[in-house]
């Protein structure tokens, strides 16, 4: 075999085993601040769909309701223009958050002062379902990153 011959079979081994490993790469989210992109590890890690006590609709217990989204990954995540939605397709839309790595943000259904680890929907009514729900958290391109469901049926996580 020649050396061009040969150096062309290695350029063409290289290539396809590039293209390989890319395939089995996971998702990854793009990250628009450091114009880079990240594997991202954001899912829905809790929900308290029931507030505790009686439904009221008093603020502290629109609070007492909420979502959890935890990055497990070491590297922020730009959440802005994600969404959180229910079943009957109710969304909070999440404007100007950035997740720090290895976090956690809880996501209240009433009023109240965004922080980095409490974010409000200012509702005046509850949003999830006690018996029967779904929340779906979708990315900045509307594709799902991560679904929880509860009631008929049990527990699902998506």
């Amino acid at each position: 075999m020649s050396a061009s011959s040969a150096r062309r079979l290695a350029a063409t081994v290289l290539a396809a085993g590039a293209i390989a490993s890319a395939a089995a790469l996971p998702a990854v989210a793009h990250d628009r601040d450091g114009d880079r992109q990240q594997r991202t590890s954001v899912e829905i890690s809790a929900v308290q769909a029931n507030s505790p006590g009686p439904d009221t609709r008093s603020n502290r217990s629109l609070n007492r309701e909420w979502i959890e989204i935890t990055n497990s990954h070491r590297r922020a995540v730009n959440l802005d223009g994600w969404t959180l939605r229910d079943r009957d397709g109710n969304r909070y839309r999440f404007d100007h958050v950035r997740l720090a790595g290895r976090a956690t943000v809880r996501i209240h259904t009433g009023v109240g002062r965004d922080t980095d680890t409490d974010l409000y929907m200012d509702r005046h009514h509850y949003m999830w379902d006690n018996r029967s729900d779904t929340a779906t958290l979708r990315n900045d391109h509307g594709r799902v990153v991560d679904t929880e469901s509860w009631g008929r049926g049990g527990h699902h996580r998506g």
